[in-house]
C-alpha cells in the first residue's frame, strides 16, 4: 500500500506550494513509511509516500517519461508490467527503474489513455501531461485501490485518502 495526492491549480491564479503537498502526504504516512516524492510546478503538482516492495532502491515516485514532458505517481501494482516493459522497450523507451508502475508514463505516452485497458492489476494513479495541460486519473477495474477527488476554492484536489484532501 501507498499513498498518492496531488492538486492542478483551475484558474491559473494560484501557485501550487510544496508546503500543501507535504501536509497532505504527512496524512498518508501510515500508507508508505519507507519513503516520500513530490513534484511540483507553478499550476500543478503530486506526492506520493512509499512502502517500498518492487525496486527497493531506485523505486521512489514520481516517474517520468525520457524528456519529463509526462509524470506520475501510482497507489498499486501493475501485474502484467513484464511484458509490457518489453514492448515499450522494444518501441524505444528507456527506464529507468526496475519498479511495475513505471510503465504507466510510457505507455500513455504511446496510446493515451487507451493504454488503461491494457493494464491488469490493482491500483490508482495520476498522470500530467505537461504538453496537453491534461491530468488523467483512473483505478483498476474493479475498484481495489481508493481514489478521492474534489474541487474546491478553483482547485482540483485528488488523494488516497479523504483526510489527505481536507
Amino acid at each position: 500500500m501507498c499513498g498518492i495526492a496531488g492538486i492542478v491549480d483551475l484558474t491559473g491564479e494560484h501557485r501550487v506550494e510544496l508546503q500543501v503537498l507535504a501536509a497532505m502526504a504527512e496524512t498518508l504516512v501510515h500508507r508508505g513509511p519507507d519513503d516520500a516524492g513530490f513534484h511540483v510546478e507553478e499550476r500543478w503538482g503530486f506526492a506520493f509516500r512509499r512502502l517500498a516492495i518492487l525496486d527497493l532502491t531506485t523505486g521512489n515516485q514520481p516517474h517520468y517519461n525520457e524528456d519529463r514532458t509526462i509524470c506520475s505517481v501510482c497507489n498499486g501494482e501493475i501485474y502484467n508490467y513484464r511484458e509490457l516493459k518489453e514492448m515499450l522497450i522494444a518501441r524505444g523507451h528507456r527506464f529507468q527503474t526496475t519498479c511495475d508502475v513505471e510503465v504507466l508514463v510510457h505507455l500513455y505516452e504511446e496510446e493515451g489513455r487507451e493504454f488503461l485497458n491494457r493494464l491488469n492489476g490493482q491500483f490508482s494513479f495520476a498522470i500530467y501531461d505537461k504538453r496537453g495541460q491534461v491530468l488523467f486519473l483512473a483505478r483498476d477495474h474493479v475498484g481495489i485501490t481508493p481514489l478521492f477527488f474534489t474541487e474546491a476554492g478553483g482547485s482540483f484536489l485528488f488523494a488516497s485518502e479523504v483526510k489527505a484532501i481536507l
